[in-house]
């Protein structure tokens, strides 16, 4: 049975890629394949993202029995620059019916005027509209007008990562039909309203890179970039016990604890290192040390960073997801070393209960709760019933039975959404603290306190 509400949500990690298929926002399937093709969160290798990617939706479409030519993907936080932007548009002389094409001129406008070179526009999130320069509405269609005009955040990202992106997902065999900013999609399903209203933190511990992003108003309003992350760890283990990376991963995952004091020197395991006779014993405490000692310098750097901008002391305090808060004592860790309350998110569908899933759950979530005026904002970005996919470079195997089909029409894509609208406010910013390089002079002055 072919279904036109299905959509997938694409998480392309460092150390895995990640998808997830959902049917009118409910999840019917969830798989996670490696990837070597990435370090840091950047693609160094665009034909093995490429086959992680393929691996994955081609897994996900077997598990779910779907037919899949088009995704969404995630852009995480350390590609994201956030601008303000305005933008006008003549409707009538004498005043007339606000349309889709005024409400989309008008976004043109804003995100033409705050567009900067190699950088491409990914999200633009209204704040407010303008009837006339005097009243302001959320959606301004069959209202009538002579002028219109938006403010908003625009978000946007670097043209070459951008490219590489699509030139994975498309050597993959399929077609990316719009990005979504990732801190947004977890912050969609790992915090409740008031916490995305009054100010959380959310600590993405992903496998090769770490984030800590404040959300408050429901939007981003500062972030910092760790480059290290769950792999690091691994790395750790296998150097400190002269093990295979592969080794280290599984007892990692295994036999680890993130606070060496949930462990017990009386549980033990076998290891086989190189160079030595035979097999050695290791106890839980020992391993443990060795995950604690990268875990606490991550979360330190992170720590000075929010410190920094004072941004310790929101009430919704820190939500901890990605892989690497599998590591039993994460939280207390986490609180502990802050002094701020912490608790972990993972995602509570059957099938997908593991904290690698929450963004690419998170992208599908968000995706269907995009109001109507968000999906005239993608028309523009990415031209929605322009450039319509009928065919995907190549197709993953499907089997005799009738499947159910991800499509990319206009018509199509605008059933994914409800009406349900993600509002958005200024005074927003990325911070990335293992940059040390200066940012433009040319940005917004209420924009540069957040920068190093």
């Amino acid at each position: 049975m072919e279904n036109s509400n299905l959509l997938v949500g694409l998480d392309i990690g460092t150390t895995s890629v990640k998808a997830v298929v959902a049917d009118s926002g409910k999840v019917i399937g969830a798989v996670t394949t490696p990837n070597s093709g990435m370090r840091h969160g950047q693609i160094v290798d665009i034909d093995q993202t490429a086959a992680a990617i393929s691996r994955a939706l081609k897994g996900v479409a077997e598990k779910t029995n779907a037919k899949i030519y088009s995704v969404v993907a995630g852009i995480p936080v350390g590609m994201l620059q956030l601008e303000t932007a305005t933008g006008f548009a003549n409707v009538g002389e004498e005043g007339q019916e606000v349309n889709n094409e005024d409400v989309k001129r008008t976004i043109r406008s804003a995100i033409h005027a705050a567009a900067k070179d190699d950088r491409e526009a990914i999200a633009f999130l209204p704040s407010r509209f303008l009837i006339d320069g005097k009243t302001e509405v959320d959606d301004p269609r069959k209202m009538i007008a002579r002028s219109l005009g938006v403010t908003g955040i625009l978000l946007t990202a670097p043209t070459g990562s951008l490219h590489n992106i699509k030139k994975a997902i498309e050597r993959a065999g399929y077609h990316n039909n719009f990005f979504v900013p990732t801190p947004l999609a977890i912050s969609s399903v790992a915090l409740n309203e008031s916490e995305k209203t009054f100010g959380s933190v959310i600590i993405d511990l992903g496998g090769g890179v770490s984030t800590a992003t404040v959300i408050k108003e429901g939007q981003i309003k500062y972030a910092n970039i760790d480059l290290e992350g769950g792999s690091d760890i691994t790395n750790d283990i296998s150097a400190v016990l002269s093990i295979s990376k592969r080794d280290a991963e599984q007892i990692k995952l295994d036999y680890g604890f993130a606070d060496p004091q949930f462990a017990s020197k009386n549980d033990k395991f076998a290891i086989n290192s190189v160079g030595s006779n035979g097999q050695q014993m290791i106890d839980e405490v020992y391993l443990s040390e060795i995950i604690n000692a990268r875990l606490e310098q991550i979360l330190t750097r992170l720590g000075k960073g929010l410190a920094k901008h004072n941004a310790l002391k929101q009430p919704g305090g820190i939500v901890i997801t990605g892989g690497t808060s599998l590591l039993q004592g994460i939280d207390s860790l986490t609180a502990n070393g802050l002094n701020v309350k912490a608790r972990i998110y993972q995602p509570d569908q059957i099938g997908m209960r593991n904290p690698i899933y929450t963004a690419a759950y998170g992208i599908v979530n968000y995706s269907y709760k995009m109001s109507e005026v968000d999906y005239l904002v993608n028309s523009v970005i990415y031209g929605f019933g322009e450039n319509v996919v009928e065919e995907p470079v190549s197709q993953p195997k499907t089997s005799k039975n009738s499947k159910r089909t991800v499509s990319t029409s206009e018509s199509e894509a605008k059933e994914a959404y409800n009406r349900n609208k993600m509002s958005a406010r200024d005074d927003s910013s990325v911070d990335e603290e293992n940059n040390n390089q200066e940012k433009s002079n040319g940005l917004k002055s209420f924009f540069k306190k957040f920068f190093d």
